[in-house]
């Protein structure tokens, strides 16, 4: 009896080892199928986000900034005489876009029209055209003109890390407009240049590096553009395409740099000098006929700018000064006419200077609201053509310029309104001019302003509501 219960509990235990040996290999079975099933499942994803990302870069990405203004409009003169214009209505629309083939490459384009309602503006009468503003186009998508669309911005930007440095080189129609401190009025993302001495369009190329390993967020950035070509027309009388024209002008370029020595994302200080070459001047005719003027080259200007902005005020006291912006900016101007020739009424160098200061501050509906105020000496010249103020730009003002504005998001991100007030006052003629005899500061109070009738004080109320997506 024990014999035959040992054998049967011997056959029982040998069963059961048989049982967990087969019951083990049933799992390891599962888990090899499990990690094969796993594996796969990763690969699938893999290969989508990779068609995603492929895709993704196989496209052009567009957005749309579309804007519809109302501006009152009114100058003063030096000698009493009041000018208005209480509804001048203007649509305006930026369509960008933009493809980036890799992480370090990326095209970027922005076509543009602005224009004033039921209007446009015709070679044969326009005034522009009489002065021979055609010849370049720092302001062409800056000025009201038709409903055709221009090209803004038109531009490649390589971005490599060249021994462990970030750099970036890039050419074509760079934006040179919305630069540094009057993006925060314009409620526009800021672009490279300092607005205090440069804001207009230009072709040409720049090249930066970032040096964080120096200074947190220190930059260096090169430029250079060409505002002015001089070249005859395709199949023109002489026979010879495109060779230099022959006439009053000269190639106009311009180099400078900008140089970030500290950025720390609240606190920022920015840097920069340029030197304009070849630049044009009109040539008054002396009997107010502007259909009698001409341009030519008159010689090269020298600018420069330091801007300090604290990006919030304090280190978290409350929620109103951490997003409140305060800045002060100081520019510098000189002239170098070429030999026999005048720039800013002299044949010698004259410097000029400018400070601005300003603060944009949260508001209790949930915008923004700032101001900001501006003086530029009697020989005072910047580059700001291209500033989107319709009574000129207030930023070359020879003299004191105000301004307050209140911009208010409607429908979250995509649509928003903004009442802005410009005003101007000139203590000298010539602020909005280029660098030839219209460029003369002569005192707002002299026999020459008042029997010029030259503008004594300007001012723009604008409304403006704005899509953008």
């Amino acid at each position: 009896m024990k014999k035959i219960i040992v054998l049967s509990s011997l056959a029982f235990l040998s069963t059961l080892a048989f049982a967990e040996t087969d019951m083990q290999k049933q799992i390891d079975d599962l888990k090899a199928q499990l990690e094969k099933l796993e594996k796969t499942q990763n690969s699938q994803e893999k290969q989508i986000s990779k068609v995603n990302i492929q895709s993704a870069k196989d496209n052009i990405k567009f957005d749309v900034d579309f804007r519809t203004s109302i501006d009152a409009l009114s100058y003063e003169t030096a000698s009493g005489e009041k000018f208005h214009n209480d509804a001048l209505y203007s649509n305006r629309l930026w369509l960008g876009m933009g493809y980036a083939p890799t992480d370090e490459m990326i095209f970027k384009g922005q076509l543009a029209f602005n224009k004033a309602f039921g209007a446009s503006a015709f070679e044969g009468t326009n005034p522009q055209r009489a002065y021979g503003f055609d010849a370049f186009d720092w302001v062409v998508n800056e000025t009201l003109t038709d409903d055709s669309l221009k090209v803004r911005e038109a531009y490649w930007l390589w971005m490599p890390t060249v021994g462990g440095l970030q750099t970036t080189l890039s050419v074509g129609r760079r934006p040179a407009t919305n630069g540094s401190l009057i993006n925060l009025r314009d409620d526009d993302k800021e672009q490279s240049p300092l607005g205090h001495v440069i804001n207009m369009e230009f072709d040409g190329a720049s090249a930066s590096v970032k040096l964080d390993q120096i200074a947190q967020g220190m930059s260096f950035k090169f430029c250079l553009g060409r505002g002015l070509t001089n070249a005859r027309s395709w199949a023109n009388s002489s026979g010879m395409n495109y060779l230099d024209a022959g006439n009053t002008l000269d190639t106009s370029d311009m180099f400078g740099f900008i140089f970030v020595p500290y950025n720390d994302g609240q606190y920022s200080v920015k840097t920069t000098w340029y030197r304009g070459m070849n630049l044009p001047g009109t040539v008054s005719g002396g009997d107010m006929d502007p259909t009698n003027d001409y341009l030519e080259t008159r010689g090269d200007m020298d600018g420069a700018a330091v801007s300090l902005m604290s990006n919030g005020i304090g280190d978290e006291i409350n929620e109103f000064l951490d997003e409140t912006v305060i800045f002060a900016s100081f520019a510098t101007s000189k002239s170098h006419p070429d030999s026999g020739k005048t720039m800013l009424g002299s044949e010698d160098s004259k410097n000029g200077y400018s400070y601005w200061i300003g603060t944009q501050m949260p508001n209790l509906t949930g915008g923004k609201f700032g101001v900001e105020f501006n003086h530029g000496s009697s020989n005072w010249r910047p580059f700001t053509y291209g500033e989107d103020t319709m009574i000129g730009s207030k930023i070359a003002a020879r003299g004191n310029a105000y301004e307050a504005y209140w911009t208010q998001p409607i429908v979250a991100d995509a649509f928003s309104m903004q009442v802005r007030y410009t005003r101007i006052d000139y203590d000298y003629t010539g602020s909005n001019a280029f660098f030839g005899d219209y460029s003369t500061p002569y005192a707002i109070d002299s026999n020459e302003a008042i029997g010029g009738g030259a503008v004594k004080t300007a001012s723009d109320l604008r409304v403006y509501f704005r899509y953008r997506y």
